[in-house]
């Protein structure tokens, strides 16, 4: 009976281990997205639109412009116009229309999470 308990352990541990989750980078370069994120417990908004090189983002009657260093297909800087820290982002998982993303400031350890969808 113990030998089936691990026997049944090690091959659910096998399986769970070797999931990855779908990550197709390429369809979320460019284009058109939202991104919801809290402030002070209030829910905001914000679109951007992404091309090769800039991340052009509008929220709040304001607009901030970025350029976009690829550092591989699913990990990227921003270097906001404004002289601002670079911030680093990597793309976890994609679904159809969307991607879950890790984003902090270049050199710190903190990171936070955040979902955009892609509107076109």
């Amino acid at each position: 009976m113990r030998i089936r308990f691990f026997l049944g352990l090690i091959i659910g541990i096998t399986l769970v281990s070797c999931y990855q989750p779908e990550r197709d980078c390429k369809l979320f370069k460019t284009g058109e997205f939202t991104f919801e994120y809290m402030v002070d417990g209030e829910k905001k908004n914000s679109t951007f639109t992404r091309t090769e090189k800039y991340s052009i983002e509008r929220y709040e009657n304001k607009v901030d412009t970025a350029t976009v260093r690829w550092l591989s297909d699913c990990e990227f800087i921003l270097n906001p116009s404004d002289n601002q820290t670079p911030i680093h982002y990597k793309i976890l998982s994609t679904t159809k229309d969307a991607y879950l993303f890790e984003y902090g400031v270049v050199g710190k350890k903190q990171k936070s999470k955040g979902t955009a969808t892609k509107t076109n």
